[in-house]
């Protein structure tokens, strides 16, 4: 852990006090100087920390700046300790980011964050609008003994799941969940999964599988882009309303929590919850085909069961379609 590191976390557990400049040298190994360089540093990146002569140093209570060491303030000691987090300030994608992690060995359960990206992805190919410091971008890894097919749709609506509780948590909102990956707050899209696996081409063995998650915290300062201003929303309406650190912290918590429960059923239930799909007329577009059915239920494998306009089902899977709710 480097000095930086250290000080970030020895401020979030003593968040608004202040620490004599001697005791933080003491509990660091190093001296008062290299401690009152580091904070220098700090306070150009946007946290509030006042200094005080005979007092010492002070991180600010109201200080909302994201960091590996404040998300961990807020997990569990037992997911704490097992985290490996990087957050940045702009990367193309986090998903990417991830992914070359895992090329070089990294770890299930690395996470990388961002306060926004430049190659923001969503399905289909489609691009993820990820302006600076009005969202959070989040994905992590896994490497799961066993995995297919359904596994990436479980863990896309385990993520949905977490990412509304930790909405509802936070706000009082009640998020609502568009099958089968994004997540809804008063009619607007405030929230996009996307979930990738990579399989070695030799044996079709998997290998992992990679989560991330968009999330639109604040509304950008100019508007969303013409493209999506129609649909795209946000959790707030404004900043200071919700600790970034602490939302990310509950989303990776009711990740972890519903992906290990002992109940394999609890996270669809609370999905068929939020589900606001079920019995509207839908279109089902794959490729250039559309075909005109009504949602009838969420099953068990969190696939969306169809009907067509001459009786016959149909389980519809992630990856096969994408559905447009007609208003």
């Amino acid at each position: 852990m480097t000095t930086r590191e250290a000080l970030l976390a020895l401020f979030e557990k003593n968040r608004g006090f202040f620490i004599s400049g001697e005791e933080i040298a003491q509990a660091l190994g190093v001296s008062r100087t290299a401690v009152w360089k580091v904070v220098k540093k700090l306070q150009k990146e946007g946290y509030d920390i006042k200094a005080v002569t005979n007092r010492g140093y002070c991180l600010s209570p109201d200080t909302d700046v994201l960091s590996a060491e404040g998300i961990k303030e807020h997990l569990k000691e037992r997911y704490s300790k097992r985290a490996t987090i990087d957050v940045f300030r702009t990367v193309d994608s986090t998903n990417n980011v991830v992914r070359q992690k895992a090329l070089e060995g990294a770890k299930s359960g690395y996470i990388a964050i961002a306060t926004s990206q430049s190659q923001g992805r969503g399905r289909r190919g489609r691009t993820f609008y990820s302006p600076a410091d009005t969202g959070v971008y989040v994905s992590f890894l896994l490497m799961p003994p066993e995995f297919d097919d359904a596994g990436v749709v479980k863990v896309t609506t385990i993520s949905a799941v977490a990412v509304c509780k930790a909405i509802e948590k936070m706000t009082g909102k009640r998020p609502q969940i568009k099958w089968v990956n994004d997540i809804f707050i008063d009619g607007r899209k405030v929230c996009g999964i996307l979930s990738e696996a990579s399989y070695n081409l030799e044996d079709s063995a998997f290998e992992y599988a990679i989560v991330g998650i968009g999330l639109n915290l604040f509304p950008p300062k100019t508007g969303f882009p013409d493209a999506i201003s129609g649909i795209a929303g946000s959790v707030l309406d404004k900043p200071g309303d919700i600790s970034r650190n602490k939302l990310v912290a509950e989303i990776l918590t009711n990740f972890t929590e519903l992906y290990f429960s002992e109940n394999p059923l609890e996270y669809v239930e609370e999905y068929r919850k939020r589900s606001f799909v079920i019995g509207k007329e839908i279109d089902i577009i794959s490729g250039k085909s559309v075909s005109k059915a009504t949602a009838i239920a969420i099953n068990d494998d969190c696939s969306l069961q169809v009907r067509y306009p001459d009786g016959t089902e149909e389980a519809l899977q992630s990856g096969e379609i994408s559905i447009r709710v007609q208003h």
